[in-house]
């Protein structure tokens, strides 16, 4: 099966942001890897890297040290019919978000990541889950025209979603147009490829990894 092998954010300055990274969320090369580019790009990348923790104590542990660590705010976090979450950006533009479903705490904050989703927005997300299958990955859950989301293998760092292009910027509270390098680049088991919205693939090999902090 078709997996994430990895992620690669592409910054002006590697030196600077990868302690950003390991002071705010507690991650390293093993999961986030990190290369130079000054490729132009502008407004909404058209991604989002999310972080689903277990409870909102680990929500606002998560987003005071990415405060801390440099990152601006673009949605506070707050209760949602969903549960409980916030939005912010790293110094280097990239756009996380970080949310729980549970809206009530069980305990002290354990800054233990359960998951990390990588959502693309994308402009037809029928057309670009029908693209993925041919690659080689598994939907596993799929609302129409709306949203899908595939199978992680069980060593794959990050879980690959679409959510439609507009929807997405929304939810994150941007505007939706941008242009030019979105500046991540994914890595993969099934070789190289660019998919219909421009999100570039580079042929790699899986490595384990951990999101505990």
């Amino acid at each position: 099966m078709t997996s994430i092998a990895s992620v690669t954010l592409e910054v002006a300055d590697p030196t600077a942001a990868a302690p950003f990274y390991a002071a705010a969320f507690g991650l390293d090369s093993s999961v986030l890897r990190l290369r130079p580019s000054e490729a132009p790009s502008e407004g909404f990348r058209g991604f989002t890297l999310a972080l689903t923790v277990s409870q909102p104590a680990d929500v606002d542990s998560f987003v005071e040290s990415a405060l801390a660590a440099g990152a601006t705010t673009l949605k506070p976090a707050t209760k949602s019919l969903w549960g409980y979450g916030g939005v912010l950006k790293a110094p280097d533009g990239t756009i996380w978000k970080v949310a729980t479903s549970k809206k009530k705490d069980s305990g002290p904050a354990t800054r233990k990541i359960d998951e990390i989703v990588l959502l693309l927005g994308v402009e037809d997300v029928k057309a670009s889950k029908q693209f993925y299958v041919e690659q080689g990955l598994s939907v596993g859950k799929s609302f129409g025209g709306k949203y899908a989301e595939f199978t992680a293998d069980a060593s794959s760092p990050v879980k690959l979603a679409l959510y439609k292009r507009r929807g997405l910027a929304k939810d994150l509270g941007v505007e939706d147009d941008g242009s030019g390098s979105h500046r991540i680049v994914l890595g993969s088991t099934a070789g190289s490829f660019t998919d219909p919205d421009g999100f570039a693939w580079e042929a790699t090999t899986l490595t384990s990894a951990s999101t505990d902090s």
